[in-house]
């Protein structure tokens, strides 16, 4: 598949302005950097559709709500992009979106979108036993990480779950000193060192750019 390279819950329908011509069905992680990259740059011919990211507990989910999403816009919109890496569903992202003919973002995950990949892999090799956050997840750690892995009913579970872990590195798309502090009392409670690096918005940046730059007179194939 050729690969390219906000919040809306999955059952809801998807708002449409009158000018939109392109749509980016994306992960609802990457909501809010996306459409600060759209409002920045004045793209007012792009909308927005979210998967919820708690999906990536149960990413079996996400390949054919992918699907679903783009079929349901596909005579709505003159292009489609998906902002999703593989999230951990064995190539069935990739898979589904061959058949529908979209393009996505290129890489595995949002860690390597952010810091792009040979940076992430670079840090990967350093220290393979790295926990990665990014701005979206330090403000949703309680909910997605504490709660979504059961931490807070079982925190017996914290060694068996971080227990290989020796550092936590907070990939920061913005620089904010309370999300930073924020990242520090994470790692503090995972038991790990803490690190953060300032990214930015990385190559989702340059995928947005990229759908925004389509002509609107025409669909995709």
């Amino acid at each position: 598949m050729k690969t390219m390279s906000f919040t809306i819950d999955a059952t809801q329908p998807v708002s449409r302005d009158r000018a939109e011509r392109t749509l980016i069905v994306c992960c609802g992680a990457l909501a809010r950097e996306i459409r600060a990259l759209i409002s920045a740059n004045g793209w007012d011919h792009i909308g927005i559709c979210c998967l919820p990211a708690i999906w990536h507990n149960t990413p079996a989910r996400i390949p054919e709500a992918l699907r679903s999403r783009i079929r349901e816009n596909r005579d709505r919109f003159e292009h489609i992009f998906v902002a999703y890496g593989d999230c951990g569903t064995g190539g069935r992202i990739d898979q589904v979106l061959r058949e529908e003919g979209v393009e996505r973002i290129e890489g595995p995950h949002c860690y390597s979108f952010y810091a792009t990949q040979a940076v992430f892999d670079a840090m990967a090799q350093d220290e393979p036993g790295t926990f990665y956050l990014s701005d979206y997840l330090l403000r949703s750690f309680e909910r997605l990480i504490v709660k979504g892995l059961g931490l807070d009913r079982h925190p017996d579970m914290l060694g068996m779950v971080f227990g290989r872990y020796r550092r936590l590195v907070y990939l920061a798309q913005t620089d904010d000193e309370h999300l930073a502090e924020c990242g520090r009392r994470a790692a503090k409670r995972l038991g790990l060192a803490y690190e953060r690096r300032l990214t930015g918005y990385g190559q989702l940046a340059t995928f947005v750019s990229l759908a925004a730059m389509q002509p609107r007179n025409r669909r995709p194939e």
